[in-house]
């Protein structure tokens, strides 16, 4: 499991995915979210500019990160 921490109060979830390095771009990110294959809180997610705040957890590729403050 990746921890990515907050420098403000919430991180986007398109965002997040690139600095957790599971996607390549925000093109990506953008695509995977749209199909569904993205996760937050164990229930899939389709917006890619979903905020994500200290305690969620993003699943994606049979990968995790929890976002931490």
């Amino acid at each position: 499991m990746q921890i990515i921490k907050l420098r403000e109060d919430f991180i986007k979830l398109g965002q997040a995915l690139k600095a957790g390095g599971l996607v390549e771009s925000g093109v990506d990110a953008k695509f995977m979210i749209q199909d569904g294959l993205v996760k937050v809180n164990g229930k899939p997610e389709t917006q890619r500019g979903k905020k994500l705040y200290d305690g969620d957890v993003v699943e994606f590729n049979g990968e995790t990160i929890k976002i931490e403050k």
